[in-house]
């Protein structure tokens, strides 16, 4: 992301590929550093929301029913105003009822090799974008290997950092540092290694945070 003035403010993103406030939260981020000119250094870390759940995975909505109690119309309600909130940021919430919830270890572990390649921010947005608008399988390996290629990176290489479980060990160290920290939920953004902030926010209230965090940086 693009430094419009001064130093950019870093910000340490715990969240999972499957987590729609996590795709709103971090799109109110980005307006509100566009609208401030208020350069961003954002670092992404893994934190699974279903960490048991089968390879198999779930159907969405029964998902949310059975862990939330989260009614039909409560469903139906939530997804028309995440796909509202979506496209207002330009990003594109496709629901369907036949959408799955998967387990997301090996999306974790994709990302935690891009980071290798210098495309972890890249690797991440493409992957909400692979879940929530185009509903693809982020627990099948060849679908995170394509996803890997369609931002630059080498798909066979890709695949067999997955298929090797080269980045398993890395991954569940960095999942266990935060949640030792008192991350339960997400999104979860630490500014400046400092503060923590949880949930979208708005971007005004971002937007607040970093003239905050610009002005402290700049005295």
């Amino acid at each position: 992301m693009s430094i419009v003035k001064g130093e950019p403010i870093r910000v340490d993103v715990v969240s999972d590929v499957v987590c729609p406030w996590c795709v709103i939260g971090y799109h109110q981020l980005a307006k509100a550093a566009r609208e401030t000119g208020i350069g961003l250094d954002v670092h992404w870390h893994p934190f699974e929301l279903n960490p048991h759940m089968a390879e198999s995975g779930e159907n969405l909505r029964g998902h949310l029913a059975a862990k939330y109690g989260t009614t039909l119309e409560g469903s139906i309600k939530a997804r028309a105003r995440l796909t509202a909130m979506g496209a207002a940021l330009g990003f594109t919430f496709s629901y369907a009822d036949d959408m799955r919830m998967v387990n997301t270890f090996r999306a974790h572990q994709l990302i935690d090799w891009a980071e290798d390649h210098g495309r972890a921010h890249e690797m991440k947005l493409a992957l909400f974008a692979a879940f929530f608008t185009r509903r693809e399988n982020l627990n099948d390996p060849a679908v995170l290997a394509a996803a890997a290629e369609r931002i630059g990176l080498d798909r066979d290489a890709a695949l067999d950092a997955l298929e090797s479980g080269e980045r398993v060990d890395s991954v569940r160290r960095k999942e266990q540092f935060w949640t030792s920290r008192g991350v339960t939920g997400v999104p979860a953004m630490i500014f400046q290694r400092q503060h923590l902030v949880t949930g979208a926010q708005g971007e005004d209230n971002y937007a607040r945070i970093l003239h905050h965090l610009a002005d402290a940086q700049a005295a």
